[in-house]
């Protein structure tokens, strides 16, 4: 109803045609298949995040009071090695395009803080984030030029978002063009 008097009646009426067509074309949920799921064993998988391109799925495993991170290949569920080992728990991952940057909330002694791990040079980033704030869920773009933090300050929720084209190069799709940089 709200959206027929956003848009018009006849709007309207052109989006419920076009989705009965759809249903009756046989596309339905029904046909999703699902990926073959492998992976660590026991335990359970929270807080999934897909790469850009699908490739890699990031999440969090809590397994005996603990919480790490882990990385695996889709679809064949085999894992890729991260350089987050030692600092967990972990929390709300975020993956770039290519999986290439992975951004993850970790416990720091008595502080949570905001780390991206960039799989091809080896190297960690540490965020640092206003003093006296919980950082709760992350979002990163899928280039990798920005990360939104959610965190607790002064008992409101809030967010935060980081320029990171600075400190990190882009993540794009194969075959991106990229501007600026060279000769026309």
């Amino acid at each position: 109803m709200a959206a027929g008097l956003a848009f018009g009646p006849r709007w309207s009426s052109l989006v419920m045609v076009s989705l009965l067509a759809l249903m009756s074309s046989g596309c339905s949920l029904g046909r999703l298949r699902q990926a073959p799921s492998a992976g660590p064993g026991s335990g359970n998988r929270v807080d999934p995040a897909l790469s850009g391109d699908g490739r890699l799925l990031a999440t969090v495993l809590e397994r005996d009071g603990r919480a790490r991170l882990i990385l695996q290949d889709q679809p064949t569920g085999n894992l890729r090695p991260l350089r987050l080992r030692g600092r967990e728990p972990h929390q709300s991952p975020a993956l770039s395009w290519s999986g290439r940057y992975v951004a993850v909330l970790v416990q720091d002694g008595e502080q949570r803080r905001a780390v991206i791990e960039d799989r091809l040079r080896g190297r960690l980033l540490r965020l640092p984030l206003p003093p006296g704030s919980g950082p709760e869920r992350l979002s990163l773009a899928p280039d990798g030029s920005r990360l939104a933090v959610q965190m607790l300050r002064q008992g409101q929720w809030r967010v935060q978002v980081f320029d990171l084209s600075g400190l990190l190069e882009r993540d794009l799709p194969a075959g991106t063009a990229v501007r600026g940089g060279g000769p026309p």
